[in-house]
Order: C-alpha cells, then sequence, then structure tokens
C-alpha cells in the first residue's frame, strides 16, 4: 500500500503491542524535524561571562570605559565577571578595592543584580553580575514614557511659540 502511494512504511511504536506503523514521507518527515529543532536552537539564548579586569589605581577615564562596557554587557544578557586586580604593596590596602567594586556596582544601578558579592581571592578581588530583566524592562519602559511625555511637551509649547511669531 505504501509502495503505491509512494511513500514509506514507518513504524512509530514499536514496544507497543501490536506494534503501530505509519505511512508517511519519511524524507519530508526528517525535514520538518531538523526544521523544528534549528528553530528552537535559534531561539534560546547563549549566555555567556564576560569579564572586565579593573585595578586600585585605575583613571577616571579606563574607570568610565570599563564600566560602559559591563553596561553594554549586561543590556545585551550576559554575565559578567568584574575582577579587580592587586599587584605588590596594593595588597595592604584591599578596602580601596572593595571601593572601586562598590563605584561599579551603583554606575551599572539596577539594570543588574549581584550573584556573588565581592571577595578576596588570592590577588584578585572579584563579583559576579547578571542582568535583572525586569528592571531592564521598567528602565525600557520609563525611557519611552519619558520620551513621549518631551515630545508631548514640545508638541504643546511649540504650538503657542508659532502663533505668536505670525
Amino acid at each position: 500500500m505504501a509502495r503505491g502511494l509512494d511513500l514509506d512504511l514507518v513504524e512509530v511504536a514499536p514496544q507497543a503491542k501490536p506494534p503501530v506503523c505509519r505511512i508517511m514521507d519519511y524524507g519530508k518527515f526528517k525535514y520538518e524535524e531538523d526544521q523544528k529543532a534549528k528553530e528552537a536552537r535559534k531561539k534560546s539564548t547563549n549566555v555567556s561571562v564576560k569579564e572586565v579586569k579593573y585595578r586600585p589605581k585605575i583613571g577616571k577615564g579606563d574607570f568610565d570605559t570599563k564600566t560602559r562596557n559591563v553596561i553594554r554587557f549586561i543590556d545585551e544578557g550576559h554575565k559578567v565577571k568584574v575582577t579587580l586586580q592587586f599587584r605588590g604593596r596594593e595588597m595592604a590596602h584591599p578596602e580601596l578595592g572593595a571601593k572601586i567594586l562598590d563605584e561599579v556596582i551603583e554606575a551599572v544601578g539596577p539594570a543588574a543584580k549581584l550573584d556573588s558579592r565581592s571577595r578576596l581571592e588570592g590577588r584578585a578581588m572579584s563579583m559576579v553580575l547578571s542582568p535583572d530583566k525586569q528592571a531592564q524592562e521598567a528602565m525600557k519602559k520609563a525611557a519611552a514614557a519619558a520620551e513621549k511625555e518631551a515630545a508631548a511637551e514640545a508638541a504643546a509649547t511649540g504650538a503657542p511659540a508659532d502663533s505668536e511669531g505670525e
């Protein structure tokens, strides 16, 4: 019967009594399964851990640049490991390192949540930040509302100014 329709006879459930078979185009079936698997892989997100290294005597410009990168990584959905590397006598003042890590947390703001608190491991102090999806959504909504309000205010103030000028 399957040969007459130019299809395949496929055993679907061999453990069943009696075994269950189906008449189908097996090549088409395999192709559709592969497409479903490919689509599922496309929708899944790869969360990787990015690392940003700081130093205790970091300059303001370098700090700002590295912190911008941390914020960018968080916005892209990556976890970020912030590492502070000590050298030589800098080990005598770990509180300076803790202060820098606190400044990073403050600069990133509510967009990220702290996974692991800063701790000293040998000559490095590190912490892990991960994106806080709910806070990021709230920030996007607030930004959109502020933009809409600014546009409405500009339109309201712009209209009387145009009528006065005529």
